[in-house]
């Protein structure tokens, strides 16, 4: 059984419309492979994605754009041919328990409150829902309790690619990229991360306040369509309702701020309309478990391998200032990736229980890699098949094999290195 809040599945690559996915590879090498691959390939199918590009902003290898609302459609067929009862509109309580072990959830629905009961439950929440009300010991933040700041998604239609382009090939130091200047055009723009000169007089005219350093929007599937990435709301506790209202409100004001920036002030964008923004803003870092293994800035940054390693990353450490403007980025070798353990999915006490997704045992540091979304479809894989594990060989999930589970996932596509 899947348990979901909203009326649609996806997480936040649909309630927060975190794209383009980043990334599948290191270097030329894909990484990420296994059921997140299906659902790329599925959506170039349907029309949905143009699959794996090159990044132009030369962050990462390749992103990975895609349409939220097709994604909600496949995801769910996806479901149905898997054959997983589904219980949508329901909003996680707290966790059953039973002889100190995790025994299911109490959801809040449309009926009242309802309990389900599990062998082994994924805790899936991002926000580790789940394990903290089991009790499991969970962190937040840096060393001084702070997390990296919120941003809204929204994506902007009517757009004109081709006058970004010529504006860009006339400025060629206004884009991070190594794009020669005859090179760019509205294709090969597949990421824009610059038009400083823009973005520095609309803020020396007091047009926008969003304390970002630059302007950011990558493709969409059309050509026509941008996703931008620019809202920022800092100094908020993503566990905190209060704080997170005020994100929310915060988060479509600067929407709005920078939809008028845009039209003012960046060539190509001034009859551009707000085609979606997101259902709820996207947050970077909130609560981590503490589990047997916690994953370190040193593990991520020197590349790490380990015996029990369920998924593959390249992201650099990525952290944007909890307080204001700025991005620190940290980053591994060329070509090389780390490893994540199994054992960081595992909660170091309470039974019965796996987490995936960005609340899983890391560091502050580790968790700004980790929290990519092609990661995180990776771990949620690693923590459906050991909890399946787990019932075919009559184990707690914390007891499966670790030869046997990874055996499994590289036969279902996951791309591990031999131990």
């Amino acid at each position: 059984m899947l348990v979901e809040r909203y009326g649609f599945l996806g997480g936040t690559a649909t309630a927060s419309m975190v794209g383009p996915w980043m990334t599948f590879h290191s270097g030329l090498e894909r990484i990420v492979g296994g059921i997140a691959q299906e659902m790329v390939e599925r959506l170039t199918a349907m029309g949905g994605s143009p699959g794996h590009i090159h990044d132009a902003s030369d962050y990462v290898s390749t992103i990975t754009p895609f349409d939220p609302e097709l994604h909600k459609a496949l995801l769910f067929e996806m479901m149905r041919e898997s054959g997983v009862d589904l219980l949508l509109h329901a909003y996680f309580l707290r966790a059953e328990m039973e002889d100190g072990e995790v025994n299911g959830g109490r959801f809040a629905t449309v009926a009242g409150e309802r309990s389900y009961y599990a062998r082994t439950t994924v805790d899936a929440t991002a926000d580790a829902f789940v394990a903290a009300s089991a009790g499991v010991a969970t962190q937040q933040g840096d060393e001084r309790g702070r997390v990296q700041p919120a941003t809204l998604i929204f994506r902007l239609s009517h757009v004109d690619l081709e006058r970004t382009a010529a504006y860009l090939r006339k400025h060629p130091d206004q884009a991070r990229t190594s794009l020669k200047a005859h090179e760019r055009t509205a294709r090969t723009l597949t990421a824009v991360a610059g038009l400083y000169e823009l973005w520095e007089a609309a803020r020396e005219a007091g047009e926008v306040s969003v304390p970002r350093e630059l302007v950011s929007f990558f493709a969409t599937p059309y050509a026509d369509e941008v996703t931008v990435n620019m809202t920022r709301v800092t100094g908020i506790d993503p566990l905190d309702p209060d704080d997170l209202t005020r994100a929310e409100i915060e988060a479509r004001l600067q929407t709005m701020e920078l939809l008028r920036f845009f039209r003012a002030r960046v060539p190509g964008f001034e009859h551009s309309r707000i085609a979606a923004t997101a259902t709820q803003i996207g947050i970077r870092e909130s609560r981590r478990i503490v589990g047997v293994y916690t994953l370190t800035r040193d593990d991520v940054l020197n590349a790490r391998h380990f015996d029990d390693a369920v998924a593959r990353s390249s992201y650099p450490i990525d952290i944007h200032n909890p307080s204001g403007s700025g991005t620190v980025t940290q980053r591994l070798p060329a070509g090389a990736t780390y490893e994540i353990p199994y054992r960081c999915l595992v909660p170091a006490r309470i039974d019965r229980l796996v987490v995936a997704g960005r609340c899983i045992s890391t560091t502050h540091e580790a968790l700004a890699s980790t929290r990519l979304t092609p990661t995180v479809m990776t771990l949620g894989q690693a923590a459906g098949t050991a909890a399946a594990l787990a019932k075919k060989t009559d184990v707690r999930v914390r007891d499966v094999d670790i030869a046997e589970l990874r055996a499994q996932l590289v036969a279902d596509g996951v791309d591990l290195r031999s131990a």
